[in-house]
């Protein structure tokens, strides 16, 4: 499937773009929520820490592993499904208000520029295991750090091992 067919993702935007929306004036005063996550085969787990990370704030915002990012991080057979398609799949959520892609494995460059007023990561996270420069770039912009519980039993990767079992593959 071309992901040049789907319609425009009218939350989807550039680092820059998001950065822009974010100084506006009517945003200065919102609690603005970022999470960050690959988000391949949206599923359950995703959409629960997705809707409680919405309701910490006015707005949430998801910084969305491109690609590239993914690979990097999970192996060459990720990402299943493409950046659009992901990207598509989360604006189509009520709770996400807005969607840049990143690149690289780390988000400190996009956080020292969007600035959020919280961010939101799910409870298999902790402070000791962000990742310093991420940390560094909250702590710089003043952004509040929560962790939220994690749904059980629902995993892209657990997911992704059922599918191949499924097919025969495993």
């Amino acid at each position: 499937m071309n992901p040049d067919s789907l319609p425009d993702n009218h939350k989807l935007f550039t680092l820059e773009e998001a950065v822009q929306i974010r100084n506006r004036p009517e945003y200065l005063s919102r609690k603005i929520v970022l999470t960050n996550g690959c988000f391949d085969l949206l599923h359950p787990g995703h959409i629960y820490f997705l809707r409680e990370a919405a309701k910490l704030g006015s707005q949430l915002w998801v910084a969305l592993n491109g690609d590239q990012s993914v690979r990097a991080l999970k192996g060459p057979g990720r990402p299943v499904l493409s950046e659009a398609f992901r990207a598509y799949s989360l604006a189509a959520l009520d709770c996400v208000a807005g969607i840049f892609l990143f690149q690289s494995d780390r988000l400190h460059t996009e956080i020292e520029a969007f600035k959020p007023d919280l961010y939101a990561k799910a409870g298999d996270y902790a402070l000791d295991s962000l990742d310093p420069g991420e940390r560094r770039a909250l702590d710089q912009a003043g952004t509040q750090i929560h962790f939220l519980p994690f749904l059980e039993g629902f995993s892209t990767t657990g997911l992704v091992a059922k599918i191949q079992e499924a097919a025969g593959q495993a």
